[in-house]
């Protein structure tokens, strides 16, 4: 008898789960099945989607960009200029810097109509880097040594297995160049700034909201209440509306994609379409 008790004892346990969690389970189904995105998309977070929608949105006037970020990497910040760049055709777009705007972060404003900057923000940095680290000598003392095969004179480039070679340096050093020629060339473009005097305004070069509009980086000091004016007057809208995320649609999104991972987690195999 104890063998049969110890021989069905998963099963036992499984309807022991069903039997204690099925009315919560059935809950959240519930849940999920009203609130649930209607795409696997929906239930990403937003990122460059929200410019898009703006320019799509006939309703919308006019788009308000806060920024307050110390930058990134290169390739996402030439995507969110470029996509500004595009707006802006169809709608003003004003960019707020209310803490840091620099590097990266800078680089994705720069198309704007007007870049206003809090008197207390950071502005600048417009250089570009790479670094890496070279741990062969703690890799020597505790006795780790890499191998591998490679096709190609420089595809070993920034390993961290060893010191640098002068021409790997060298073939590191085109790609940032290149990076860094582009980046203050559309940043002299947008900001209709000479690009011959560019260690002016860039050379990685840290300034003040006051010292940055007096290189030609922003257009105006001011908070977030000078910002929000200063898109109202360049959309020309009478009533501005402000369009922010509904705190219980938020919650909901929030809801849904939680019971979304304990759906998938209890039942892979549900695909709702």
């Amino acid at each position: 008898m104890e063998f049969i008790k110890k021989l069905f004892s998963p099963i036992t346990a499984i309807l022991k789960f069903i039997q204690n969690y099925f009315k919560s389970m059935i809950f959240l189904l519930i849940v999920f099945l009203i609130f649930a995105p209607s795409s696997k998309q929906d239930l990403m977070p937003n990122n460059l989607q929200k410019i898009e929608d703006a320019d799509k949105n006939t309703r919308i006037k006019g788009v308000l960009l806060v920024v307050d970020s110390p930058g990134g990497a290169v390739a996402p910040s030439v995507e969110i200029a470029y996509a500004i760049k595009r707006l802006k055709i169809k709608k003003p777009v004003v960019v707020y810097a209310s803490g840091t705007i620099a590097s990266g972060s800078y680089y994705a404003s720069i198309w704007a109509n007007e870049i206003i900057a809090n008197p207390g923000s950071m502005v600048g940095s417009i250089g570009v880097i790479m670094q890496g680290a070279d741990f062969s000598e703690i890799m020597g003392k505790i006795g780790i040594k890499t191998q591998a095969i490679q096709a190609g004179k420089y595809k070993k480039v920034g390993t961290l297995d060893r010191q640098w070679k002068p021409y790997e340096i060298n073939e590191l050093n085109k790609v940032i160049q290149g990076t860094y020629d582009m980046f203050t060339k559309d940043v002299a473009d947008a900001r209709g700034l000479d690009i011959k005097k560019r260690n002016l305004f860039a050379n990685a070069h840290i300034f003040t909201a006051s010292q940055a509009k007096k290189v030609g980086l922003i257009d105006n000091l001011g908070v977030s209440y000078d910002a929000k004016n200063r898109l109202i007057q360049l959309s020309g809208v009478k009533k501005p509306i402000w369009n922010k995320e509904d705190k219980f649609d938020k919650l909901i999104k929030k809801l849904s994609v939680q019971t979304a991972i304990m759906l998938y987690t209890y039942f892979p195999n549900l695909i709702l379409k």
